[in-house]
């Protein structure tokens, strides 16, 4: 819900304690000393509480939620499907979503302005009816207070009614007089048994105003005085609905006075209780039990599995029904090509390691949750996770068949073309249990940049914030591959500016966000698994290969997803003698594989080529091993595809000289203000100097 109202509710409804909020306002932190967060303000405030009424109990669940209020309004959505599929009301193994909603409500307090102003808002309301995303409706009450901070309701959008985007998807309406509770209660009644009978979204439009600005020192009438002219000789609602009761003989004046002269009596004690009070840890409890948060020192979890268990999945990942007709290509090139691989004991590609996770993972009852625009098939035609009958287009998920006992699935969530609002969903999955491994990927890495207030707000920030950990995993295609400017980057280089925190330390796994940028298969089969591995949650961003995924040299024995192997923040150069080297290349991405290919080319044997594939948290201890290795070496290069100004150099430069005492050397292209030329013969001569300067140039 939004600012305006939130105390009330945090205290009346929720049973919030007055204290907690009052103690917050003389300025001191919510959680525990040592907690190591940074705090948020009191109008971001959650709470949960079990309500009791007609000797029924209800949980309620006020989340989280940043200044761009409607940005947590598909986080909700996300959080109430997950709770729906903890109580089994929908299935994983389908697009079925006609049992949502029984146990679970969603229900958003939203802003007359921002409700029309923010486009997020129609991107939840295209979500609301989509498979994979419905949640059997949501209500929604706007509170209409005719302004938006200064801004009057005549200039402040360009429709009648601010519901009129509810039209959008034929949801009802219903409009009501706010200074009469009995009929905003009546109307409240109308929405919930339309949602529970229809299970639909319905609006409620409380038609009502803000009696002070902004805030409570705020002056409206600078902007809006013949607006506050009105209100300010207006009566409140609670002393109009006094009036009334008073009137019908249900309560009598010294009553009334006697319930606010006692409930102020209680608010005068939480306030004078302020300064002694001392906050509750109220995370990592309920589903989060046995959670915490990541440790300082840095460490190996193995995550391998099992191969016989390997082999198994692996076949059926590319398994169909007898009477299933698969697209011709994909039996020869996807199919058949995967069983050989596995029977032959062949390298596998990257869409092989995927599917060997994934279903690891299922076989382990992990849930596992892919999310994105066309990811059934991967906007590269790699992965083919879910196939479609060229007969009646009928849907099949291979992963879901593994076993008859098969307990977990695989969701394969096509999405509307949208970012902000899938992106929060995702976050709310996630949010919501540390037993869901939500994926959300970008059609190209750059896609996300329509959801950066959720990555600012919520991905990067809320465990710092509201000590809320998520382990959501965002797949970003990223790679200068002569495309055009904007699908070429995914903009690493702002991760990487937010990821350190202040508990962070050199090697701490501590930092907020964890990004990576692996170069064979293994080490993303070992990436997804560790994020259920580990005893706590971190976000994960894969800076994910577009031209990767079919290089031939860009693949993984079956041995390297054997138990006892794990994840490798460095890899070091096999090839290479220590003692001949004279200059060592740090390259992250891709990028080496270029380099690689050039130097054996020319036959270089001076230069050694190191994979940074971790590169927050920044893997000092494992680089500085693999350094000690090339006694003779005088220069270190950090080589990179992206712009000087972009990419992890302004990143990995500080790191290596100051904790490492060696002087790093850039070698890539200029700086620049788009990611990438859009002409073929630029990109060819970029890409020219980018390999000749690491490994003839820099001497």
């Amino acid at each position: 819900m939004g600012h305006r109202g939130k105390l009330n509710t945090l205290t009346g409804l929720l049973g919030c304690p007055p204290v907690r909020i009052f103690h917050k306002f003389t300025g001191q932190p919510e959680f525990p000393e040592g907690a190591g967060a940074a705090c948020d303000t009191v109008m971001h405030f959650s709470s949960s509480s079990d309500i009791v009424r007609n000797g029924k109990s209800v949980r309620f669940s006020l989340i989280n939620c940043p200044s761009h209020l409607e940005a947590a309004n598909p986080v909700a959505m996300g959080k109430a499907r997950s709770k729906q599929l903890q109580l089994r009301e929908g299935d994983y193994s389908t697009d079925s979503s006609s049992k949502m909603g029984d146990k679970v409500l969603n229900l958003q307090v939203h802003g007359d302005a921002a409700f029309t102003g923010q486009g997020i808002n129609q991107e939840s309301l295209m979500l609301s009816r989509a498979p994979h995303f419905d949640i059997g409706g949501s209500i929604h009450v706007i509170v209409n207070n005719q302004v938006g901070f200064t801004l009057p309701a005549h200039r402040g959008r360009s429709c009648r009614y601010v519901t009129d985007l509810a039209k959008t998807i034929a949801a009802p309406v219903i409009h009501v007089n706010a200074d009469h509770p009995e009929l905003v209660q009546k109307a409240t009644n109308i929405a919930f048994e339309y949602q529970r009978r229809f299970r639909k979204d319905v609006f409620l439009d409380y038609n009502c105003f803000r009696r002070w600005g902004h805030n409570e020192v705020d002056d409206p009438t600078f902007t809006n005085p013949l607006l506050y002219k009105v209100i300010h000789n207006r009566k409140t609602i609670p002393d109009l609905y006094a009036e009334k009761l008073v009137s019908e003989g249900i309560l009598k004046e010294d009553e009334i006075q006697s319930i606010a002269a006692e409930y102020t009596k209680y608010l005068q004690s939480e306030l004078e209780a302020a300064n002694s009070y001392k906050p509750e840890a109220s995370y990592y409890q309920e589903q989060w039990a046995g959670m915490g948060g990541a440790p300082r020192a840095v460490e190996t979890w193995d995550t391998g599995a099992d191969l016989s268990l390997l082999q198994t999945v692996g076949r059926a990942s590319v398994h169909t029904p007898s009477d299933f007709n698969i697209h011709p290509h994909l039996a020869k090139m996807h199919v058949n090509s995967r069983i050989s691989k596995l029977t032959d004991g062949k390298a596998l590609d990257w869409a092989t390691a995927e599917a060997l996770a994934f279903g690891s993972l299922l076989m382990e009852g992990v849930n596992v949750r892919l999310s994105g625009e066309d990811v059934g098939r991967g906007t590269f035609s790699h992965r083919h996770a879910m196939l479609v009958d060229q007969a009646t287009e009928h849907i099949y998920i291979p992963l879901n068949h593994i076993h008859p006992e098969q307990k977990a699935f695989l969701e394969v969530a096509n999405t509307i073309l949208s970012e902000e609002a899938v992106l929060a969903y995702e976050y709310g999955m996630a949010f919501d249990s540390p037993a869901n491994l939500c994926i959300w990927e970008a059609q190209f890495g750059d896609f996300y940049n329509g959801a950066q207030i959720i990555v600012d707000t919520f991905i990067a920030s809320g465990e710092s914030k509201w000590m809320r950990s998520n382990g959501l995993v965002m797949l970003l295609p990223h790679g200068y591959d002569g495309a055009c400017s904007e699908h070429s980057s995914c903009r690493v280089e702002r991760f990487l500016q937010q990821s350190d925190s202040k508990e962070s330390s050199p090697d701490s796994e501590a930092v907020c966000l964890h990004i990576v940028n692996p170069t064979t298969p293994a080490q993303y089969f070992h990436l997804l698994r560790r994020q259920m591995v580990r005893n706590y949650r971190k976000p994960l961003v894969v800076v994910a290969p577009k031209i990767l995924l079919r290089l031939a040299d860009a693949v993984s024995p079956l041995q390297d997803f054997a138990p006892g192997t794990h994840f490798n923040p460095i890899i070091g150069d096999s090839l290479a003698d220590p003692l001949k080297v004279k200059r060592v290349i740090l390259v992250s991405g891709k990028h080496y594989y270029e380099l690689h290919k050039e130097r054996v080319r020319a036959k270089i044997e001076d230069v050694a080529i190191v994979r940074v594939e971790a590169l927050s948290p920044f893997p000092l201890q494992a680089l500085q091993a693999e350094l000690d290795k090339y006694s003779n070496a005088r220069k270190f290069i950090w080589s990179q595809e992206e712009h000087r100004n972009m990419g992890a150099w302004t990143f990995v430069k500080p790191r290596f000289e100051n904790l490492l005492g060696r002087k790093l050397v850039y070698a890539g292209r200029a700086e620049a203000p788009t990611p990438a030329v859009g002409a073929g013969v630029l990109h060819r001569r970029e890409v020219e100097h980018i390999l000749k300067e690491p490994l003839y140039n820099i001497k």
